[in-house]
């Protein structure tokens, strides 16, 4: 059963110096905003940060690479029009960066959940990201060798959850939630609604239980607990 945290912080309590911690999201969507802000505010350093993008404007994991906690970020889309946080500590030599391509992203963090030692991908192959890869020829096609991404920790946003920690996501702000919940040591996810256990339709259910180990309500309007 997953354990109900009082607030964020409480929910972040315990993550350690230099952890690797997925963060689900694409740019905003799906992004949880309470645990992020709550991991600035906790003050761990040498953070290791997976997410599909490396921070929009100020806040959120933007401002988590403001306040200097992150030591190196894996992404597929780095730079944007408002990624100047980013811009000015990679420029600067303060935040390493591994840029991995999207779907190779995904299935890293995939891999890491279903136990998957390892995967070939043609994605990469004849560019700088296959530079020092294994390269193996399957079928007279060259295909990169790409390892699973395991994490300490997961934070992830959620629509709702039922008391056994079930969750059901609303429409893109699923993205990679599914996945990093699977990947990693200990799940955090944030929710707007909580519900009595039995009343989500089973088939609904996109994350099991099994894999959230805490759960806290976000801090935005509308929250309705009906457990």
């Amino acid at each position: 059963m997953a354990e109900f945290a009082a607030s964020a912080d409480d929910a972040v309590a315990g993550i350690e110096d230099g952890a690797t911690v997925l963060i689900s999201g694409f740019g905003t969507a799906g992004q949880p905003i309470d645990l992020i802000d709550a991991l600035r505010r906790s003050g761990q350093r040498d953070l290791t940060v997976v997410n599909n993008n490396a921070g929009i404007g100020d806040t959120g994991l933007a401002a988590l690479l403001a306040a200097g906690q992150v030591r190196k970020i894996i992404c597929s889309f780095p730079r944007q029009a408002d990624s100047y946080v980013f811009d000015e500590l990679y420029r600067s030599g303060r935040v390493e960066l591994e840029l991995v391509p999207q779907g190779n992203l995904a299935e890293r963090i995939r891999a890491a959940g279903a136990g998957i030692g390892g995967f070939y991908t043609p994605t990469g192959v004849g560019t700088p990201l296959a530079d020092g890869g294994e390269i193996r020829t399957i079928g007279g096609r060259d295909y990169l060798l790409q390892l699973p991404l395991h994490a300490d920790v997961a934070l992830i946003a959620a629509h709702t959850a039922d008391r056994a920690g079930n969750l059901i996501y609303r429409k893109t702000a699923r993205n990679f939630g599914p996945i990093m919940a699977t990947a990693a040591s200990l799940t955090i996810a944030q929710v707007r609604r909580v519900v009595a256990t039995g009343q989500l339709d089973p088939e609904a259910v996109v994350t099991p239980g099994i894999y959230v180990d805490r759960i806290v309500l976000a801090g935005a309007a509308d929250l309705e607990e009906s457990a």
